[in-house]
């Protein structure tokens, strides 16, 4: 035997290769290069047959809006819906209540000889209005002639107050005016300024011996603003709705009952 293996050449001798440690072993599936790497961070978007699929880092463009953007919007929105409001109060404000949500809590009402603040007192005027209204004329009614804004945070109506008294010796009279509705930031009206007054109420047989007099003498005029107090003035309907109304808000002696709220 061992004759015969001397004999064999080496060639015909197949042993099993030993591994080179400097060869590195082909893997079966191939590793991906650094360039083809998959990282979520980085893909933004991905088209689908026409419909793009957002990535995890890509942005809704309509939800960044610009700072402020919201709060005009939210004026603009409330500003519609006042003078919506006025137009749609103002004609009954001697038949029903108004609707309070387009004001401010803290608003401010003004006239040529009365100032008061809160929305208490803005709601007990309006119920004076309806309830002094009914009990000392027989017909009254307000008149919107023209709603229009001069700027942005104003609101501007020119009216015609109109009414027939109960006492069968005053004629019917009629006096116009402007209210000014001044609103904050949010859309809210926060002041109510009345003034622009002209008064063409009926003229008595006596002698003109008051500015009031010579006022009702006059034609009515949207610009001019009179001012009159309660000593130049005779008595009459109208001065007692004033100064009924007025009363009211002083001394507030008459509370706003639901049953009278809205007086017919």
């Amino acid at each position: 035997m061992a004759f015969l293996l001397t004999k064999i050449s080496p060639p015909l001798l197949r042993l099993p290769n030993k591994p080179n440690p400097n060869l590195s072993p082909t893997p079966l599936c191939p590793s991906p290069s650094p360039r083809s790497s998959f990282s979520p961070s980085s893909v933004h978007s991905t088209t689908v047959q026409g419909v793009e699929v957002a990535g995890p880092n890509s942005r809704d463009t309509n939800h960044d809006q610009e700072p402020g953007k919201g709060r005009r919007d939210d004026f603009y929105l409330n500003l519609g819906v006042a003078v919506r409001t006025l137009r749609e109060d103002m004609p009954l404000i001697f038949a029903k209540d108004l609707n309070y949500d387009i004001y401010r809590d803290d608003i401010t009402f003004s006239d040529p000889l009365n100032t008061f603040s809160g929305i208490d007192n803005y709601k007990l005027m309006f119920w004076a209005l309806r309830f002094h209204g009914k009990i000392l004329f027989r017909e009254i009614s307000l008149q919107v002639y023209r709603i229009w804004q001069p700027s942005e945070n104003m609101i501007l109506i020119r009216w015609n107050l109109k009414g027939v008294p109960r006492v069968p010796w005053e004629a019917r009279g009629e006096f116009q005016g402007t209210s000014r509705y001044k609103l904050d930031r949010n859309g809210k009206i926060y002041e109510h300024r009345v003034d622009n007054l002209a008064f063409n109420l009926p003229q008595t047989p006596k002698p003109a011996l008051s500015v009031l007099d010579l006022v009702a003498a006059c034609p009515a005029s949207p610009n001019p603003t009179f001012l009159f107090g309660p000593a130049d003035v005779q008595p009459s309907s109208w001065v007692e709705f004033y100064r009924a109304v007025r009363e009211t808000l002083e001394h507030k002696q008459f509370p706003v009952p639901d049953g009278l709220a809205t007086c017919s």
